[in-house]
């Protein structure tokens, strides 16, 4: 046993700490700054974050439009916007979960760098 412990702690010793809540089931779990700083490599793939509602704009194209930020991020890297048919309230803590599609234009000037399709929302209580 001590040789195991010894090993261990030689292996954290190289990789430094780890995050064990990494292997969880919520294990694509994003920051919104990393889903804007990765969207290229996102691209297709459904990803799932928190965050704080700060705008809803309901109804538009069959789709609800939430916008989510979390506290992470600059002006440019700090909002996902989510296209759902479920919708939240400002101020609600909520997790989504998505398909990360970039370059998203709906014609008329609606064009989208980067959104988070298809989401379910899930409202914190």
């Amino acid at each position: 046993m001590r040789i195991l412990s010894i090993a261990f702690a030689g292996f954290i010793g190289i990789l430094g700490p780890v995050s064990f809540t990494a292997c969880s089931a919520e294990g694509n779990m994003k920051t919104v700054a990393v889903v804007n700083q990765n969207k290229a490599t996102l691209a297709g793939k459904t990803i799932s974050a928190q965050g704080k509602v700060v705008k809803v704009n309901n109804g538009i194209m069959g789709k609800n439009f939430v916008h989510v930020q979390d506290g992470t991020g600059d002006v440019n890297s700090n909002n996902l916007i989510v296209t759902s048919k479920q919708t939240a309230n400002v101020g609600d803590q909520v997790t989504i979960s998505g398909v990360v599609v970039v370059g998203r234009d709906f014609g008329s000037g609606y064009t989208y760098p980067l959104l988070i399709e298809e989401a379910s929302i899930a409202v914190k209580k």
